[in-house]
């Protein structure tokens, strides 16, 4: 986990005044600030609610790309925020809290990534987007759930691919496509955790509810799935099938935007290996709260910063992506 910078620089806020109206003084702030709110799907409901813009990796980093605001406040995990400011280095990026940080990225450490590249040499290295800038710096295109299967296509049938860190997903795509790219062996601790005997006998009890899945999860959970995709591929599935029951296997925070888009239907968050607890939730998603994006844009702080040397290396697959992707 990364350190709490809040106290290791002997910073201290305020507590929220009794009686703020936290949101009406969130958007004033952005207001008088020229700041915009981003948040991912996985984050609390409250905190998508009041966000400028809501969406999964890809659609955060191609918003990002185009925003005018003068301050991007990015509500989800620190590379996120990374991803923002790489792609933004003129504008101020802030995370409400740093210690926010993502399993799948603290899976592949940048010394270790680095030996195994050099070790497998002439190979294209492609990396999912939940990695540190230091780890895009190693890579030649970035891509995330939604797109990945596409970039891994655009590239020619014998091209030697590194695939990192996600080995789910690789393993995903290495079944779709035919391929063999050479795995990093990371994972998200919270796709892992989702129990296939637990998701049948959910899947007992509703018939009639078809199981979404995303690519991160383990095989077993794939092959039962009545659709594997990104959470926008996922949302957009609910909202369009006719189906009125679901069982979700991913981060439970996107049952929050699929209720709103479909009241009339049911969503059942696919449950973990942990037979005490109903659904599977990220705790450092859930580390950014209404009081923590308040004081982020009370103090702008704490703010994210990329080094220019590793941001310009980073930069080049990230719009690799962007291009790809738009195509």
């Amino acid at each position: 986990m990364v350190d709490n910078k809040w106290e290791a620089a002997g910073f201290v806020t305020e507590p929220v005044p009794e009686g703020t109206d936290m949101k009406a003084e969130i958007r004033r702030m952005c207001s008088e600030k020229n700041a915009v709110i981003m948040a991912h799907y996985y984050t609390q409901g409250e905190i998508q609610d009041i966000a400028d813009f809501v969406g999964d990796s890809l659609a955060l980093a191609q918003q990002a790309a185009k925003t005018d605001a003068d301050i991007i406040v990015m509500c989800g995990v620190h590379f996120m925020g990374e991803t923002n400011k790489i792609l933004c280095p003129d504008k101020k990026v802030l995370v409400p809290d740093l210690n926010a940080t993502c399993s799948l990225a603290e899976s592949c450490p940048p010394k270790e990534f680095g030996a195994f590249v050099k070790a497998h040499p002439g190979h294209t290295v492609i990396s999912y987007v939940n990695t540190t800038a230091a780890i895009k710096a190693l890579t030649d295109v970035v891509v995330t759930s939604g797109n990945a299967l596409k970039i891994v296509n655009s590239l020619p049938k014998d091209e030697k691919i590194i695939f990192g860190p996600d080995r789910n997903l690789g393993n995903y795509i290495n079944s779709i496509t035919g391929r063999k790219m050479v795995l990093w062996d990371g994972a998200c601790h919270v796709h892992e955790k989702f129990s296939l005997e637990r998701i049948l006998a959910l899947k007992a009890e509703h018939p009639q509810a078809k199981i979404l899945v995303h690519p991160e999860c383990k095989g077993p959970v794939v092959k039962v799935a009545d659709k594997v995709g990104s959470t926008a591929a996922l949302l957009k599935f609910s909202q369009e099938d006719e189906a009125t029951e679901f069982i979700v296997a991913t981060e439970s925070g996107i049952l929050h935007k699929m209720q709103q888009a479909c009241p009339q239907k049911t969503f059942l968050p696919a449950p973990p290996d942990d037979s005490t607890c109903a659904c599977n939730e990220c705790n450092y998603m859930k580390l950014i709260t209404m009081e923590k994006l308040y004081n982020c844009l009370r103090y702008e702080w704490p703010e994210i910063k990329v080094s220019k040397q590793v941001a310009e290396k980073a930069v080049k697959c990230i719009n690799r992506m962007l291009d790809l992707s738009a195509q």
